[in-house]
């Protein structure tokens, strides 16, 4: 009998024990956990946000002094605005959370990352009437810019783990 019949004989009879393979976790003590704590270094959201907002303007001086039209960086720096307000607002909402128990701050969290979702979709809505001669192009440029700092935040908190182990 092969490997893959046996697992599947396993399964189908009920008979999968996850107690033979589980590998017993020793629970950390409180010293241990504040270790693994300190070793672990941390961006505030606050960071990510400000490091949206210099995205966003850089990309606006971008827009502007490539195109050599005010209209486009005007787009590019509005397109910053519908990424990096709502951002702030569920930074703040989400810090107002702080020691309320697990289920009022998973709610808590939910509703305030619908209301980032609403207010950037207002924002983006209302783009043509307070952006005159808007530009689209510029103006998702920059929103795209501004969402993958995001994962410029994470790659930096590796590569300042990775730095610290050095």
């Amino acid at each position: 009998m092969n490997h893959r019949s046996t697992m599947t004989e396993r399964i189908d009879r009920g008979g999968w024990d996850d107690e033979e393979q589980a590998d017993h976790v020793t629970p950390l003590t409180r010293a241990q956990a504040q270790a693994l704590r300190d070793s672990q270094p941390s961006i505030s959201v606050w960071q990510v946000v400000a490091a949206q907002a210099a995205a966003g303007v850089l990309v606006a001086v971008a827009a502007w002094g490539l195109s050599g039209r005010n209209a486009v960086g005007w787009s590019a720096l509005y397109g910053a605005v519908v990424v990096v307000l709502p951002a702030a607002l569920l930074a703040r909402g989400v810090g107002r959370l702080a020691g309320t128990g697990p289920l009022a701050g998973t709610i808590g969290f939910f509703g305030w990352q619908a209301v980032k979702m609403l207010l950037s979709l207002a924002l983006l809505l209302g783009a043509a009437r307070v952006v005159p001669n808007l530009n689209w192009p510029a103006l998702l440029v920059a929103v795209a810019v501004c969402l993958q700092v995001n994962w410029l935040a994470l790659l930096w908190r590796g590569r300042a783990k990775k730095n610290e182990h050095r």
